[in-house]
């Protein structure tokens, strides 16, 4: 005969196993953002104008380019609009996105008509897109900004 305070006892025990969390997953490791974005295809190669928009060429005596490449605190964006010397900040997010900060700008050049949209193309730039050689600004509405080619 099975005493019923023994029946109790077991019922208790199996309940207070059910009550008790599973021990935390670990956790992954996760690489900080400035080691991710220094893995980033889109530092350390130089980066040329080639299109304003989806079909307007680069049409400056000079190219307009840039490069990124890591320095204290973030990325450092350096390059040309084709008539002034560009310097600024830029990251880069999951997703692809991109921002560019700082850029300044400069006095009026005559000489590069296109000058002026290159680097508001670059400051609008929110996403982008790279496909072997090449490297494709889009806008925060999806809209093609430009275009560059690695040199």
């Amino acid at each position: 005969m099975v005493k019923p305070w023994w029946i109790g006892a077991l019922a208790l025990t199996l309940l207070a196993g059910c009550g008790s969390t599973p021990p935390a997953p670990e956790r992954e490791a996760t690489t900080p953002a400035a080691s991710r974005d220094a893995d980033s295809p889109v530092i350390g190669p130089r980066w040329q104008l080639i299109l304003l928009g989806t079909d307007e060429r680069w049409q400056g005596a000079e190219p307009a380019w840039f490069e990124v490449e890591p320095g204290r605190g973030g990325l450092r964006l350096t390059g040309s609009d084709g008539c002034r010397r560009l310097d600024g900040n830029l990251t880069l997010d999951d997703g692809n996105r991109i921002a560019i900060e700082g850029l300044g700008a400069g006095r009026d050049c005559g000489a590069a008509p296109q000058a002026a949209r290159a680097a508001e193309m670059m400051q609008g730039a929110y996403r982008y897109l790279i496909d072997h050689d090449r490297l494709v600004f889009f806008g925060r509405d999806s809209r093609v900004l430009g275009g560059f080619q690695r040199r």
